[in-house]
């Protein structure tokens, strides 16, 4: 098993959405990211984080993110791990 995926349980090909956590502790409740999915395309370690790399589908949002700050989306339910 690759260390990304024991790390953070994302693998590429999932659906992720920002965690609940990220969004409350940067304070967006309104916007793009509350309501953004994108399909991740990419993990890679650097310097003991792993970022994510996402195809957020035409949402402007970053196409690299800490994989802290996501959460998994399976059926259409945020699955938080708080």
């Amino acid at each position: 098993m690759e260390w990304s995926k024991r790390a953070t349980g994302i693998e590429i090909g999932d659906t992720v959405a920002y965690s609940r956590r990220f969004l409350q502790s940067t304070g967006q409740y309104t916007g793009e990211a509350p309501h953004a999915r994108g399909k991740v395309t990419g993990l890679s370690a650097v310097a003991g984080l792993v970022l994510v790399e996402i195809d957020w589908s035409g949402a402007d949002l970053p196409a690299r993110v800490n994989a802290k700050n996501l959460s998994r989306v399976k059926d259409g339910v945020v699955l938080d791990r708080d």
